[in-house]
């Protein structure tokens, strides 16, 4: 009888999947999500596109946060970067958004190297407050830099294309989200197999054994700053695109805090923690929305107090899973996952 979870091999340790049967499942999900736009009303699908554009921001915080053990307050900065990048070079350029979205994560990627150089020195708190700076500037540069952002006004983005087809609705911009939210879960799936992501955890975990060992801190913190925010920049750029109109009022502080609330609910340094997270946090305010519209013909003040619930149920639920779940949703899961697996000697 199975009591445990053994690896026999190298190959079965680095492999992705432990047994077909997560693969065949995850497969029928794509399949489903796939076919879920055509019966979606619009309000769903804008809530959908919403979850898979947190998702991508998530993944890339947790990549820097969770996976090298760097706190970062910067994801609406590097948000806006991606976003406003995708508004010159689509709106003003031209681009189409096969060459501009990569594009806005690279240039996302080098902003996120110039405000890495810190961690270096500074760790904890003090990078926070760093990256916190890094908000600040980029918040400063993006209202008053009215020529490429259209300063407190905004700036509009005209909508993506592909092969004569406007991608104009929340439907159509589906098909070009999704795949790319895909695409970048597997790629920081793989990129923890490398001996980079391995760097980033030993970095986490003990920088000056890492340094003992023969990790190059400083360039594998940067690094990690560099994929995070070439992530994060994507993210902005597929908000962008879907916005279709930005400000830097789309990106503040309290954005950051949201992301950093979806790894700590869902987990740091998971990747399917992040993805539990970004769906609890989108999904969070949408229920208390419809909750208040249910009870707003008894009570019409409850339409007033959306914002402040909102907040206050976010803080409540990061405080009860900092003390009942302190490694988050996907800690949980592996625990029910384990239970089941190796029931009866689950203990």
């Amino acid at each position: 009888m199975r009591c445990g979870d053994f690896r026999e091999s190298y190959a079965e340790d680095m492999s992705l999947f432990e047994s077909p049967l997560p693969r065949v499942l995850l497969s029928g999900l794509l399949l489903f999500l796939l076919v879920l736009p055509q019966f979606a009303t619009t309000y769903w699908l804008d809530v959908l596109n919403r979850i898979c554009i947190a998702i991508i921001g998530a993944v890339g915080l947790n990549v820097v946060t969770g996976y090298t053990g760097l706190i970062s307050l910067g994801t609406a900065a590097f948000l806006a970067v991606g976003g406003f990048a995708t508004a010159a070079m689509a709106g003003k350029a031209g681009l189409p958004f096969v060459i501009v979205i990569p594009l806005s994560g690279l240039l996302t990627a080098m902003v996120g190297l110039v405000f890495g150089i810190p961690s270096l020195r500074l760790k904890g708190l003090y990078l926070a407050v760093a990256t916190l700076a890094a908000h600040y500037i980029v918040e400063f540069t993006a209202t008053h830099w009215d020529s490429m952002t259209g300063g407190v006004n905004g700036i509009s983005i005209p909508p993506a294309q592909f092969a004569g087809l406007v991608l104009s609705d929340d439907r159509k911009m589906f098909y070009l989200i999704f795949p790319v939210t895909v695409g970048l879960l597997f790629f920081t799936k793989n990129l923890f197999r490398t001996k980079v992501g391995k760097a980033f955890v030993a970095i986490r975990d003990q920088d000056i054994s890492a340094e003992v060992m023969g990790v190059n801190v400083f360039r594998y913190k940067l690094l990690s700053f560099a994929v995070s925010s070439f992530i994060v920049g994507v993210a902005g750029s597929l908000l962008a695109y879907q916005a279709r109109i930005i400000s830097p009022e789309n990106f503040p502080i309290t954005l950051a805090i949201d992301y950093l609330g979806m790894v700590i609910i869902g987990g740091l340094g998971s990747i399917l923690g992040s993805i539990f997270g970004a769906i609890f946090i989108t999904l969070l305010p949408e229920m208390l929305r419809l909750g208040t519209d249910a009870l707003s013909n008894q009570w019409p003040a409850l339409m007033q107090l959306v914002a402040p619930l909102k907040a206050g149920v976010f803080g409540l639920v990061v405080i009860l899973f900092l003390i009942f779940e302190p490694d988050g949703m996907a800690a949980r899961w592996n625990h029910i996952k384990a239970y089941w697996k190796l029931y009866p000697f689950s203990y």
